[in-house]
């Protein structure tokens, strides 16, 4: 990866995305050695302009921001990091600095929630004892939930109709994942549909 840190006078910026939902979080700048030193780590470094030092996010609250991936823009002059937040972005408490509350993209961090109950095998969990009764009880599930949901469309209660869509998506992602697929596969599906 190349930077070109002197077309900028030192400082490049540096845009945090979150690394599953991919909901931009905040902008901060970077030099060479906030960079080199955010690579070393793992975790997000700045040079912060007010302070005029480098500046790990989440030094003082703990909220670290921990790097996924770095991608630099196509004039190595910006650089874009995907990370996994570990609290609030935001000093004000907000998952982003842009003060955005968005559920968009959760479907992507759910999924990672499921795959680490079934990974974790443990016998309190709902999603790992469906999952272990394997593909055919899972299926059934998915069926019995598109039924409910039918039936809840027919009525004016949007709660009820909300409620049971909710339950149809999450075992449909239980379903994807006895067949070892992923959302971004059918996502791409129906990207490659619509060419």
């Amino acid at each position: 990866m190349i930077v070109d840190f002197e077309k900028t006078g030192g400082l490049v910026p540096a845009i945090v995305q979150h690394a599953t939902t991919l909901q931009v979080l905040m902008l901060g700048y970077m030099n060479q050695e906030a960079l080199e030193k955010t690579k070393a780590e793992g975790k997000v470094t700045f040079f912060s302009r007010s302070k005029n030092r480098l500046w790990t996010k989440g030094e003082e609250s703990k909220n670290y921001l921990l790097v996924d991936e770095i991608q630099v823009d196509c004039d190595n002059d910006t650089l874009l990091i995907k990370a996994f937040p570990q609290g609030p972005t935001c000093h004000t408490g907000s998952t982003s600095c842009f003060k955005e509350e968005t559920p968009k993209g959760f479907l992507y961090e759910l999924e990672k929630v499921i795959e680490g109950r079934i990974a974790e095998g443990s016998e309190n969990s709902y999603t790992s004892k469906l999952f272990n009764r394997g593909v055919n009880k899972v299926a059934q599930k998915v069926g019995e939930e598109a039924v409910e949901l039918v039936i809840e469309s027919k009525d004016d209660n949007i709660d009820l109709f909300s409620n049971e869509a909710a339950d149809l998506l999450y075992h449909f992602l239980i379903l994807l994942k006895t067949k070892d697929l992923k959302l971004q596969d059918i996502e791409q599906m129906l990207v490659d549909r619509h060419k």
